[in-house]
């Protein structure tokens, strides 16, 4: 008696390009002594490119040798913005590992796996002990690009406060789909210049985001951005370096860009040693009370002068500790002599004024 024909099948729905149901099924001969399959062979059919008749009838004559059909994946094509559903029917399978052009696709571990991405998809089923199945036959999926052109955009800016060396920052990317179509597998490039130490990444609205360490480079990957979508994402950087830092970043989509210019888009942010505020507003409210010099630290030695308007000093100091509120001043404009010294024993001068407020109140 020839032992009892299995029939693992893939039902792939939801396929609207077709509109009908597809199957790819693999049929082969269980040996009644071990349980497990003594082979295989595989008849496929596919809505649209040839499709199996539901009521087909497989018999199975002895151990298969060889594939019914030639060994080329399946094909399943769809349009852009639909899904299409895998699904493994294993008998007596416990759990599933579906894999993408041969990784496995993280928490994809249930009989039935959606997709709306381009790839060669397989699956592994496995049984309550951990025993794993062949690697099923491959699974094409074709996503076919909108004939709607998709209009792909990028504006790279930072915080427009002052900043200097060691002080960290933020930049923001804002991407946008002015077209009149989709845009699907949409990729976003940063490449951080040297001036830059990359510190952490704001949570995208849209698709996931990491840092590549080895390149210094941050991606942002979103699988679909609709018409007229929009998604913004934050990174926080270190200044390492005095300067002007340009940093660029670059857009890309599947489907072609009628407008390329607006793909890249650059920042231009000035690095100082050191900065001296204009304003401070000695008002008790703890917010801009005292004159603090973001960078002063970083030099061997300094010291500042503070002048009125008649040139007289009002305050000295060798040494400064970001003390100085303008006590028993009244308000008005003062102007700073501050000298710093460098790590190879030279000396800068900055020169400046100074505005002194003291019924200002501040935002918070």
């Amino acid at each position: 008696m020839l032992p009892p024909a299995y029939i693992r099948s893939f039902l792939l729905t939801g396929i609207l390009l077709f509109g009908r149901v597809a199957y790819a099924h693999e049929v082969g001969a269980y040996n009644k002594e071990s349980g497990k399959p003594e082979g295989h062979a595989v008849i496929r059919g596919i809505s649209g490119i040839g499709r199996m008749p539901d009521n087909e009838q497989v018999s199975v004559t002895g151990k298969p040798t060889a594939p019914l059909q030639d060994d080329a994946p399946v094909e399943v094509r769809i349009s852009f913005g639909t899904s299409v559903t895998l699904r493994a029917a294993s008998q007596g399978a416990e759990s599933y590992q579906w894999f993408s052009d041969g990784e496995a696709i993280p928490g994809a571990t249930q009989a039935d796996y959606t997709t709306y991405q381009s790839g060669l998809y397989t699956v592994l089923a496995f049984n309550a002990e951990g025993c794993s199945s062949d690697m099923s036959e491959e699974v094409r999926v074709i996503v076919e690009p909108s004939a709607t052109p998709a209009d792909l955009s990028v504006h790279k800016w930072s915080e427009s406060r002052h900043v200097v060396v060691d002080q960290t920052f933020d930049y923001w990317l804002s991407i946008s789909n002015h077209g009149e179509g989709d845009a699907s597998s949409v990729f976003v490039t940063d490449i951080l210049p040297k001036e830059l130490g990359f510190e952490a990444l704001g949570t995208p609205e849209l698709g996931t985001a990491h840092y590549e360490l080895v390149s210094h480079t941050v991606i942002w990957k979103i699988d679909s951005l609709k018409e007229g979508a929009t998604a913004s994402l934050r990174i926080n950087v270190k200044a390492l370096q005095t300067g002007l830092v340009e940093n660029t970043a670059m857009i890309s989509g599947e489907q072609d860009d009628p407008n390329p210019s607006n793909n890249i888009s650059t920042d231009r942010k000035d690095i100082a040693g050191l900065w001296v505020p204009n304003v401070i507003t000695p008002n008790g409210d703890g917010k801009n009370d005292r004159l603090i010099i973001p960078g002063l630290d970083g030099f061997v030695a300094n010291e500042l002068v503070i002048l009125n308007r008649w040139g007289n000093h009002v305050f000295e100091a060798k040494g400064y500790q970001h003390n100085w509120t303008g006590e028993g001043l009244a308000e008005g404009t003062y102007y700073y002599l501050l000298k710093v010294q460098t790590a190879n024993g030279t000396w800068q001068v900055f020169k400046g004024y100074i505005t002194l407020l003291r019924n200002r109140v501040n935002a918070d």
